[in-house]
């Protein structure tokens, strides 16, 4: 597998990491060969089962078990639907499967300082994952970032620094920095979606080697949905499935460009009005590979839908009465599987999973308050 640059075509040696391309764009790595079921390391419950189809062996993964996270049943507005539990991930989000393989695979090419920005997940993966390689971290972070997920940063021994300024003004200082520190962005490092395809092999072996018929996720600079993608199309090209699931991203109505491209048509997110959200982690006006993202979700025949501050406290607070104590951002797609339900483009005849991707934990502070639970 090489690096490659998607509006050149021009390729950059794997072994020596880089972040983007000479041109300044982000990179995608080479289609991989995948595996087949008999390819699973059935010995193994994490990612790493399906070692040979990551960029990096598993003999040199930075692991502490994460994925193969729990799927299950449930009902959404009197219909089934199937709940994958990715905040069940050793901190809390579904970002450690792709801090997994990028971490192992930057210390096995010999990177020793990392930085990235962070709402707090991926901040919160990378410091986690970085001390267990014994990697030097730097995370920067929005100023209106949860307390909860900074504590879990400083914690684990990285670097934490603030950020005034929208979360887009974090991302840019990054670049800024970056010259002087690898910046392993889960945005622009291609091995992060690697990691994340993992995703697509789990909910494959947990529906008995088949696909559903729709996958339901938040959707921010959408790396879960360019994971899927990747994921579901090594299955398809080896012949373990017959086609492909649908995607719907689900984005929060004050910081929706994915949503606004995708109703007009275009191919690419442009400039929007943003405002302030309970689903941080989504709070992403311009995603890096929104190109990618929107034309996965074409060609699944999926789509891009929005959801209010409103809806996304509705459906916070009907997983919640389920058992499900998920951050506001995972709520966010729950709230958007309610609108495909009642626009009838999903229907009960269907298999729906709904990725549900970050830990209430995180956020106990702000859930209390949107909820009105009333505490002293």
């Amino acid at each position: 597998m090489k690096y490659i640059e998607p509006s050149t075509g021009r390729t950059y040696p794997l072994d020596q990491p880089r972040w983007r391309g000479d041109n300044g764009e982000y990179l995608d790595l080479e289609p991989s060969p995948g595996l087949k079921r008999a390819d699973i390391d059935q010995s193994c419950r994490s990612i790493w089962r399906y070692a040979k189809a990551l960029p990096v062996a598993a003999a040199d993964a930075v692991t502490m078990g994460e994925g193969w996270t729990p799927i299950v049943d449930a009902t959404w507005e009197g219909m089934p639907v199937r709940f994958k539990l990715e905040f069940m991930m050793p901190t809390g989000s579904f970002k450690d499967r792709g801090t997994s393989v990028m971490v192992s695979y930057l210390k096995r090419y010999g990177v020793r300082q990392v930085l990235e920005d962070s709402s707090g997940n991926a901040g919160a993966s990378l410091s986690a994952y970085a001390a267990r390689a014994g990697l030097q971290c730097r995370i920067l972070v929005p100023e209106t970032a949860s307390y909860n997920k900074i504590v879990q940063i400083a914690a684990c021994g990285a670097d934490v620094r603030m950020i005034p300024g929208p979360r887009q003004a974090v991302a840019d200082e990054a670049v800024r920095q970056a010259e002087e520190i690898f910046y392993a962005s889960h945005n622009w490092q291609p091995t992060f979606v690697e990691g994340i395809k993992t995703l697509a092999y789990e909910i494959w072996e947990q529906f008995g080697y088949a696909v559903p018929d729709n996958i339901v996720m938040p959707l921010g600079y959408g790396s879960n949905v360019l994971g899927c993608r990747r994921g579901f199309e090594e299955l398809l090209r080896n012949g373990e499935i017959d086609r492909m699931p649908r995607l719907f991203g689900v984005q929060a109505a004050n910081c929706a460009p994915l949503f606004a491209a995708f109703a007009a048509g275009e191919q690419a997110p442009g400039a929007i009005e943003v405002s302030a959200t309970l689903a941080e982690g989504v709070a992403s006006s311009k995603p890096t590979r929104g190109r990618e993202v929107l034309r996965d979700i074409r060609d699944s025949r999926g789509a891009v839908l929005q959801v209010s501050e409103e809806e996304i406290v509705s459906a916070l607070r009907l997983l919640s009465a389920k058992g499900l104590f998920v951050e506001p951002t995972s709520a966010v797609a729950a709230a958007g599987l309610s609108q495909l339900l009642d626009q009838g483009i999903v229907g009960a005849g269907q298999s729906t999973v709904v990725i549900l991707t970050g830990s209430g934990l995180k956020a106990s502070a702000q859930i209390g308050q949107s909820l009105a639970l009333g505490l002293a």
